[in-house]
């Protein structure tokens, strides 16, 4: 295993020690040992950034399944590294937040913690996966445990249905990027991701291309909460702000991010792609932002504004991929696009990771996050205004902060759409720019609401659960550092041009000389459309938030009852009264009914398949002569067999059925095999014993007067069927053997390499000797609880007595 692979793999390896710790140091805050392990990651990846600033990449791998091509290939490029940063970089931050923000005595931190480390992990093993089984692996394990992460306050029932919320949408859609990820390796024969960008030319070309493109992205959509998979994200701000600050704002959610920038250059070329990822981004940006202005709670605004912001980086993506329709670099202006959204992913991080640690910080200290009950902070929270001002500016894209510089480049890329004549762009492509600067105004209101409505105005005391104060210099460390990454990044915006962004364009545009391609980020370019349009943006922005100051009720678009949440709520009550209904008429208590059921299913799909498939053959060559005892061993059977449905009692049912299997006895003693008969005369007599201690103790048989016939008519069809369907399989196998049979191997082996003589003994014990010991323990364990049931009853009978 490499240093890389260990790297990946320490989250889930300090995750098993992170209980025993908390139970041999109460005395001391748990995060404090588990705060080493991100830090030593940033520390490792940070080693990295020379290299890939050069375009190296740095690949390792471990054997899982070679058989089927599932490799542990772990690699480090420019944007595998970028989200590597991002994760261990923010969870540095995220967990000394947390250390001050949860109590010690009241939490159950052993349990929050290693939740926390487990979601760390998995989002590692999804950047730096290249196998996409592997890849897929890791990403359901990031549902998994942002679901325990979400639901961390299990006693409180909207933390229970947040976290069940996620997990369904997440899981359906990692689902659909199963199916996507299998097409995608039936048409390229690799699970690697590298080997299908290769072939990215051919894929486009089969019929599986589209299909394929389709699941991917609604894997990508209900991870990175697009519209109208976006419904889970609010509803997960139950968890605590630690946990909202980390997957909702640098990383879970920027998962689906990942996925459609890593698997850009396989789908890019199809307009299908451009569209859906483009639009998609857009309607999310609107639809995000509009409802995050009708939000009353702090954390509910920053779910709606994550929603928009994610929304606006996947339109950048979207547009992005215009750039590989471009031969020369020269007319090649989409590139842009695509550093503005990784340059965004960065800014995103920064200003949002410290709102929500604001709004943490005044829930903390206030007891409430109701935007109607506060109000004045900034008199007594002068620090945490200041970085509550910086963080919303920034995401309202006002300079000189970081979201400025990326929000210009996001409208200069939407207004540059009408220059494309690919795909309806330069028609269509109109309702980019419009989209973009509405959802904009929208943006610049939430955000000052943010900022505005809990610091400003008049403080009411008497509205709030405590006497507020300014928050212990432990939480405010974290959004300061993020707060001043923000100035950093807006006054120096070229820090990370080289170092950082470049590289991650490079994994996103691999087909590009990015060395012919310079990646400057300037404060001021003159007075360009885009400035233009962020003037309109504020003017208008600040005249619709004075006008919504005066509103009584909140701005509403539909009834709740007509809102994405209620058919959510509504799809999940008709599942259950359906599946209720169901399982009262399948899981009626009856055996009789769960067999017909059973062996119905058996004839049809079996039955239907052969016909299907013209499967049935029958090659009397290899069949051996049927003499007069096996003729005659065979009518008795079938006459024991018949017997049975006109037997009278129990005991002679039993008796009848140990004749047919003393019968077949007796037909491996004609076949010559003695150990089998021997051991078919032992089963079928404890069979038979056990049958009669059993039976002895039930009632009685109703009489055979009683049953109707009809009854007898579904039994004799289905009896019927499954006989002729079995034999119908077991001619066909014997007619159409693909190879030799592999009895040969044995008889040629048993003796040489075992040492045996018993070629049956030798196969038991030595060739399939891992397959015996593993029905020798089935049986054990059977037998095991069997006798803790007999116990279990004596004792309670005893207790009764």
């Amino acid at each position: 295993m490499s240093l890389l692979h260990l790297a990946v793999l320490s989250p889930f390896l300090l995750a098993l020690i992170v209980p025993v710790l908390y139970k041999l140091f109460r005395q001391i805050h748990t995060g404090w040992f588990v705060l080493l392990l991100p830090i030593l990651l940033f520390s490792y990846f940070s080693r990295f950034i020379p290299l890939t600033k050069q375009g190296d990449v740095i690949r390792e791998r471990a054997d899982w399944i070679p058989s089927l091509g599932i490799h542990i290939d772990f690699y480090v490029d420019g944007l595998g590294l970028l989200f590597a940063l991002l994760i261990t970089g923010i969870g540095c931050l995220v967990i000394f937040y947390s250390i001050f923000y949860l109590s010690k005595e009241k939490e159950k931190l052993n349990q929050f913690y290693v939740f926390l480390l487990l979601f760390m992990g998995a989002m590692l093993g999804v950047v730096l996966s290249d196998n996409l089984i592997v890849l897929y692996s890791f990403w359901e394990f990031t549902s998994l445990s942002s679901f325990l992460l979400i639901g961390y306050w299990n006693e409180r029932e909207r933390s229970r249905y947040g976290a069940q919320k996620s997990l369904l949408i997440t899981v359906l859609g990692g689902l659909c990027l199963l199916g996507g990820i299998i097409l995608l390796s039936v048409m390229g024969n690799t699970f690697s991701i590298r080997e299908l960008i290769a072939q990215s030319g051919q894929l486009m070309d089969q019929a599986l291309f589209t299909p394929a493109l389709l699941l991917v992205l609604l894997g990508a959509f209900t991870k990175s909460a697009q519209f109208p998979f976006h419904i889970w994200l609010p509803d997960a701000m139950e968890a605590p702000t630690p946990v909202s600050a980390y997957l909702h704002s640098a990383t879970m959610v920027k998962a689906g991010i990942y996925l459609v920038a890593r698997l850009s250059p396989v789908f890019a070329e199809s307009g299908t792609w451009l569209w859906l990822v483009s639009l998609t981004g857009l309607i999310t940006l609107f639809w995000g932002s509009f409802s995050a202005i009708k939000q009353t709670d702090l954390k509910g605004i920053l779910a709606f504004s994550t929603v928009s912001q994610l929304g606006l980086i996947m339109s950048l993506l979207g547009l992005g991929a215009a750039a590989l329709h471009y031969d020369s670099m020269g007319e090649n202006i989409y590139l842009a696009a695509t550093v503005a959204a990784v340059f965004h992913l960065i800014n995103h991080a920064t200003f949002k990771g410290s709102l929500f640690m604001v709004a943490g910080i005044i829930d903390h200290e206030t007891g409430t996050r109701d935007i109607k009950r506060l109000g004045g902070l900034m008199q007594v929270m002068p620090i945490t205004f200041t970085v509550a001002i910086i963080g919303a500016f920034s995401m309202a894209g006002l300079p000189p902060f970081n979201g400025f510089l990326s929000k210009e480049m996001f409208l200069a890329s939407m207004v540059n759409v009408l220059e494309l004549d690919i795909f309806n762009l330069d028609t269509w492509g109109m309702l980019f720019p419009v989209i973009a600067w509405v959802a904009s105004v929208f943006t610049f209101i939430y955000s000052m609401i943010v900022v505005l409505k809990p610091f400003t105005g008049k403080l009411q005391l008497s509205l709030l659960e405590r006497k507020p104060h300014e928050a212990p210099i432990g939480m405010l460390v974290s959004p300061i550092i993020l707060a001043s990454l923000v100035v950093i990044f807006g006054l120096f915006p070229n820090l990370l041009s080289t170092s950082i962004i470049k590289p991650a364009v490079a994994g996103i545009q691999p087909g590009f000389a990015l060395d012919d391609f310079p990646v400057h980020i300037a404060i001021w370019h003159g007075f360009t459309p885009e400035l233009w349009m962020t003037i309109g943006i504020i003017a208008v922005g600040l005249i619709l938030y004075l006008f919504f100051q005066k509103r009584q009720k909140p701005l509403l678009l539909l009834p709740d009852h007509l809102s994405l949440n209620a058919v959510y709520d509504a799809s999940l009550r008709e599942l259950e009264r359906s599946s209720s209904f169901v399982m009262k008429w399948l899981m009626t208590g009856s055996l009789r009914t769960y067999l017909l059921s059973i062996f119905s299913f058996f004839i049809v799909s079996l039955g239907f398949t052969i016909y299907w498939k013209n499967a049935f053959a029958l090659d009397t060559g290899h069949f051996a002569p049927v003499g007069f005892y096996e003729l005659l061993l065979a009518i008795v059977i079938v006459v024991a067999a018949i017997a049975i449905l006109f037997a009278k009692s129990r005991l002679t049912s039993i008796i009848i059925l140990g004749a047919a299997g003393y019968a077949i006895s007796l037909f491996f003693v004609l076949l010559r095999a003695p150990d089998l008969a021997l051991t078919q005369l032992v089963i079928e007599t404890i069979s038979v014993s056990l049958f009669l201690l059993c039976f002895f103790h039930l009632p009685l048989m109703a009489s055979r007067k009683e049953e109707r016939m009809s009854f007898k008519l579904n039994n004799a069809v289905i009896s019927i069927g499954v006989g002729v369907i079995v034999t119908l399989i077991a001619l066909s196998a014997h007619s159409n053997k693909l190879f030799d049979s592999i009895s040969s191997y044995y008889l040629e082996n048993a003796y040489k390499e075992a040492g045996g003589k018993n070629v049956v003994n030798v196969i038991l014990v030595d060739f399939r000797g891992l397959d015996t010991m593993f029905e020798i323990s089935v049986l054990s364990i059977a037998a095991l609880g069997i006798f803790a049931m007999i116990k279990l009853r004596l004792t309670r009978r005893k207790a009764k007595s």
